[in-house]
């Protein structure tokens, strides 16, 4: 089964936003401007994300940008990659994609995760670059082994699929077992789907049945169906109409056709 690598759409045009807690927002903001403006980094970063959020300020984004400067210059990484998004997507500066490009691998290097799987994304799907196969495996190698579990999972897409470099079953489910630790829910349901089927590695119901489990608790719906179709048809486990209709229901409620008919279904059936 082929499967296809997650684009960072949400992260590279995101914010790494950070959890304010002040009694008066007004207070807080003259705080951090007067620490950002004596050379504290940090502050410049949390007073940027204030601007571009709107938390106790109007937002302004060309403010937030300077402040992103300010921390990027003094070594906040995260300031780094806020200003890259806002070139990349021209909010508060111009459209600048090779200055973004610098800044994320700015942030990259500076041991920011999850620009380096940024970045290897941009890479693998060609976005503003050109393709670069080869930079895109190290650059989520790097922000795999940052903590970037989206990082490990398209690795293990593009190991397991061997379109783009070649295939290696046993580097595609290490990747997908790291990812999935890290709670990446497709990843799961990836592993879940070659132990069902024995797609290059041994038959193992067992593990499959938790993947699938795993997969749905992490919002895959087809984890959620997979696992009802299995107790409903007795498939590998004992039949059982309630864990069935339990796990239907769930699939459901995540946004799956096929699991609100089988809900259906099930229930007009159990009545």
């Amino acid at each position: 089964m082929k499967y296809s690598t997650i684009a960072f759409v949400v992260m590279v045009f995101g914010l790494i936003n950070i959890s304010v807690s002040y009694a008066d927002d007004t207070e807080l903001v003259a705080k951090y401007h007067k620490e950002c403006d004596g050379g504290k980094a940090d502050s410049c970063y949390d007073l940027g994300v204030m601007y571009d959020s709107g938390k106790g300020v109007a937002v302004d984004y060309k403010i937030a940008s300077d402040q992103y400067r300010k921390a990027c210059d003094g070594g906040n990484f995260k300031g780094c990659y806020n200003l890259g998004v806002m070139y990349n997507t021209g909010d508060g500066v111009m459209v600048d994609y090779k200055k973004a490009i610098e800044l994320y691998m700015q942030s990259c290097n500076g041991g920011l995760a999850v620009s380096c799987t940024n970045l290897g994304s941009i890479y693998d799907r060609g976005e503003i670059v050109p393709v670069d196969y080869k930079k895109a495996v190290k650059l989520y190698e790097k922000g795999c082994d940052g903590g970037s579990s989206h990082g490990c999972y398209n690795l293990g897409v593009m190991y397991d699929n061997g379109e783009r470099i070649p295939s290696d079953t046993k580097k595609a489910v290490k990747f997908y077992i790291k990812a999935c630790d890290n709670d990446f829910a497709d990843a799961c349901y990836n592993l879940a789907t070659m132990n069902y089927n024995g797609e290059r590695i041994p038959v193992d119901y067992k593990q499959a049945i938790k993947l699938y489990d795993q997969a749905c608790d992490g919002g895959i719906a087809d984890g959620c169906l997979n696992i009802g179709t299995m107790y409903i048809k007795g498939d590998r486990v004992p039949a059982d109409y309630k864990k069935a209709l339990s796990s239907f229901k769930k699939a459901c409620e995540k946004g799956s056709p096929n699991g609100c008919k089988s809900y259906k279904l099930l229930y007009d059936e159990m009545k």
